[in-house]
């Protein structure tokens, strides 16, 4: 079956809202872990992980940071206007740029209250390094399904990203009934986000700490890190009967040819993905390398990864070995005089989807009818309802700030 044909409506369970985690345990590795082996399933503890995967692995971990996207500004009549800033409105060369700019920006986002805001800007005052900033929004133009706002602030010398860390909160996902707190400031950011630009957190990441870190190097199990900004479309329910009426949200990766290169080398080892984006990013890698393959001169917007484009021709049925795909990505690179691959991947990984560089995930509980639970059925077959099944039988904690698993790719 074409995954353009799969009813989403085979993809869903009842997820009882008390099984909703609303907020973090108070040790990160203390989280459970389900772990799925053919076709078997075993439950233990975040710390001792290490021991289920095998030595001389090589996991791959999305090192992006959540910024605090989440800006409330006050009219004079007292209502509340929501803006809820998405990414940038602007053509992108790399993101750490885009939060070093100064003075003003303009942004995609969602706004609450839209219907409130008449026009005209808006204001806050805000305290960075004991000094007041007024921080001012306008609204620009209306999408088809966002806002475009300006953001402008005095003084003019400091950068969004310090605009972001003082007037935002932390953008909770939707599913999360509560206001953001002091806490999730650090505990909905994992330990080793390093590059700004997500609005939601690669959860699977939020488990980890120096001392499981510290048990994977005892075992000679190896790390690498890729980037991508989890958008806000990761939470986007799938509203059409069939997958053909859905659209997958485009997210931005940022990858150094040295990791491709740690990828290449371990194609007959175990290389496993923390988090969906880290799986999403790798494969998407495969198949930009096909993709180098056959068009060697193409542009780079040319190896981008559509929706569909993997299970259609020309990409579909190719038998291009992992590691070929993956140095002839590397060659285009180094043709094109490039360290780093910054571009955008919409794949949506559904059953039918072959797996070409992950053997394993690690990964938390899902909503029911999501592009995420897809990709979870794509791993492990029809076996993915005994997982979730057993989750909620063993009192297992579910979404953003719950509990995860491991499951090996059958």
């Amino acid at each position: 079956m074409h995954p353009k044909d799969i009813s989403i409506h085979d993809y869903t369970y009842l997820l009882p809202p008390e099984k909703i985690a609303a907020f973090p345990l108070a040790q990160r590795d203390a989280s459970k872990l389900l772990v799925y082996l053919n076709g078997n399933i075993t439950e233990d503890t975040y710390r001792n992980i290490a021991q289920y995967i095998p030595a001389q692995s090589l996991l791959v971990f999305n090192n992006t940071k959540v910024i605090q996207a989440r800006l409330l500004f006050q009219k004079d009549t007292g209502g509340v206007i929501e803006i809820f800033c998405l990414e940038p409105y602007e053509a992108l060369c790399e993101y750490s740029s885009i939060m070093q700019q100064k003075d003003h920006v303009r942004w995609k986002c969602m706004i609450g209250g839209a219907g409130k805001w008449k026009g005209g800007t808006l204001n806050k005052t805000v305290e960075i390094r004991e000094a007041k900033v007024v921080v001012e929004v306008a609204l620009v133009e209306k999408l088809s399904d966002a806002y475009v706002v300006e953001l402008s602030w005095q003084p003019a010398d400091l950068t969004v990203a310090e605009i972001f860390e003082a007037a935002g909160d932390m953008p909770l996902p939707p599913y999360i009934k509560r206001k953001a707190e002091a806490g999730d400031k650090e505990r909905y950011q994992t330990v080793y986000a390093k590059h700004e630009g997500s609005v939601a957190a690669p959860t699977a990441g939020l488990h980890f700490t120096p001392g499981i870190f510290k048990s994977f190097a005892e075992k000679n199990i190896t790390r690498t890190e890729v980037t991508l900004h989890v958008g806000a479309g990761t939470f986007k329910p799938v509203k059409a009967a069939v997958m053909q009426g859905h659209e997958m949200h485009a997210e931005w990766i940022d990858v150094d040819i040295a990791t491709i290169q740690q990828l290449a080398g371990n194609t007959e080892g175990c290389t496993v993905a923390v988090g969906t984006t880290s799986l999403r990013t790798i494969e998407s890698l495969y198949w930009m390398g096909v993709k180098a393959l056959l068009y060697p001169g193409a542009a780079i917007d040319a190896l981008s990864i559509q929706q569909w484009d993997v299970y259609e021709p020309p990409l579909a049925g190719t038998a291009v070995h992992t590691k070929d795909a993956l140095q002839a990505l590397q060659a285009w690179m180094q043709s094109n005089n490039m360290n780093r691959l910054f571009t955008t991947t919409q794949i949506l990984i559904a059953p039918g989807y072959t797996f070409k560089v992950a053997k394993a995930i690690i990964t938390n509980f899902h909503q029911p009818q999501s592009t995420l639970l897809l990709l979870v059925a794509a791993a492990i077959g029809h076996n993915w309802k005994s997982v979730y099944a057993y989750a909620l039988e063993n009192e297992f904690r579910f979404l953003s700030y719950g509990d995860g698993s491991l499951l090996f790719i059958e």
